[in-house]
């Protein structure tokens, strides 16, 4: 703050925006910190890029009573030791309220979850994998790589459509999906992307550090891209580009996008 003749200057240090970010919600289904920790540091392992450091909301929502202070301590410190972070609890109840004063954190209200585990057995159940035909990739599709790891699959299809909600995770393969990726909803690969439908949700290709992934959509309107973890969320995407067929790749650590023909 500065005094400029006679009146005070109230100009801001820092800009504060609102804004769409890449934040994990994880549900609560079964209060076992061992096995919770024990699934996070999967992930973490499995998917670097993506779950290391990465900002998780806990919801206790899907509980019948709401866990203590101690126990809902001793799973966060389970959860940082995991990899992660724990920013915050999802609003549910006012003992969800007490819960967050009693542990210092912030409560997020009207976030939309996604609340199947990456690769996990209740995760929905996609087509069988198969190796997708070199005439069914979109255009300009032979410039991306397949996954680097020696133990990479054939593709992964997806036939039906990827619901709000919904998770659905290509481990060490490219993954295409042959209908939406609606809002909401993740799709996540360790190699490239292929979507045929609208991508209004999200997708995250290279999740295991593959810079040479790439994604490609026939029509773009998602809520958040994603390539050996740098990301681009709406907000950032020109506006010309909403609605077309785009490639999305990066180029020296800078998430490019572009329109194809």
């Amino acid at each position: 703050m500065s005094v400029t003749q006679g009146h005070m200057d109230y100009e801001q240090a820092g800009e504060l925006k609102i804004g769409q970010v890449g934040i994990a919600n994880l549900r609560i289904r079964t209060l076992d910190v061992a096995q919770l920790s024990r699934e996070m540091r999967e992930r973490v392992e499995r998917a670097p890029k993506l779950f290391g450091r990465a900002a998780v909301i806990i919801d206790f929502g899907g509980l019948t009573r709401m866990p203590d202070a101690a126990t809902a301590q001793s799973l966060l410190d389970g959860l940082r030791a995991a990899g992660v972070i724990p920013v915050a609890l999802a609003y549910g109840s006012p003992d969800t309220e007490a819960l967050a004063e009693q542990l210092g954190l912030p409560l997020l209200a009207k976030f939309r979850a996604q609340y199947e585990p990456v690769g996990g057995a209740s995760a929905p159940t996609a087509s069988a994998p198969r190796p997708v035909a070199a005439d069914a990739a979109p255009a300009k599709a032979s410039a991306a790589s397949a996954p680097k790891a020696s133990d990479s699959k054939p593709g992964l299809v997806q036939k039906t459509p990827v619901r709000s909600g919904q998770q659905l995770y290509a481990e060490n393969r490219d993954l295409t999906v042959l209908n939406t990726v609606g809002a909401g909803a993740e799709v996540i690969s360790d190699g490239s992307i292929h979507i045929y439908g609208p991508l209004r949700g999200r997708a995250l290709a290279g999740a295991r550090g593959n810079a040479d992934a790439r994604i490609f959509c026939r029509e773009f309107h998602a809520e958040l891209v994603a390539v050996a973890g740098h990301y681009k969320v709406m907000e950032e995407v020109p506006k010309e580009l909403r609605g077309k067929a785009v490639q999305i790749w990066l180029e020296q650590d800078q998430l490019k996008i572009a329109a194809q023909e």
